[in-house]
């Protein structure tokens, strides 16, 4: 089984997040794609707004619609600090017979040769980049064992952002349409990002 892995913030997720999944899943051919919201981002100066639970809860939620998603607590119930190493090494311990691909933006795929470990890495799992119109991502910078394990497919240009939920919910506007409606419902019983 080739497994998708997008994992975030999640702070909140929202519909760019399952577009992306889904369009993963379908150019790259996935079997599945699961969701993984991070305990601690490593590379995040501010602390999620929500609580993990809070986060954990609206991605179960937003992933009952899809039987291709999945949601997953790997990062959660390790806690601390989620470096991808590690998180590979567990899920490679926990799913031997699946193989893994994360899904990450194209604008990150430039950044692979800095990721913590990345030569140990790519020897395990493969890159997904979505890629929006109009970006133009130059590979030759890295070295090949890092290019043979990156499939670049195209995203749909998706303007959607955590940020720009938050501040809208903590000005009392509409975010409808911008997480799946069973998120929006969460957020509101919970008021969540009020100000």
């Amino acid at each position: 089984m080739l497994v998708g892995i997008m994992g975030g913030t999640f702070d909140p997720i929202h519909t760019g997040h399952l577009i992306a999944a889904e369009r993963a899943r379908v150019e790259a051919g996935l079997d599945e794609v699961w969701l993984m919201p991070a305990n601690v981002p490593p590379h995040k100066s501010n602390a999620p707004k929500a609580t993990t639970q809070q986060r954990w809860e609206m991605v179960c939620l937003a992933a009952e619609g899809n039987p291709f998603f999945r949601p997953i607590d790997i990062e959660i119930s390790k806690g601390g600090v989620s470096y991808s190493i590690d998180t590979i090494e567990l899920l490679r311990k926990q799913y031997p017979t699946t193989e893994f691909a994360y899904i990450i933006g194209a604008d990150m795929v430039q950044y692979l040769p800095q990721w913590h470990r990345i030569d140990d890495i790519v020897r395990h799992i493969r890159f997904i980049g979505l890629a929006r119109p109009g970006y133009e991502l130059d590979m030759a910078h890295m070295s090949a064992n890092i290019r043979e394990r990156v499939t670049i497919v195209p995203m749909p240009l998706v303007e959607i952002s955590s940020t720009a939920i938050r501040e809208q919910r903590s000005q009392k506007r509409s975010v409808r349409y911008l997480v799946p409606e069973v998120v929006n419902g969460y957020m509101e019983v919970n008021r969540l990002y009020e100000a």
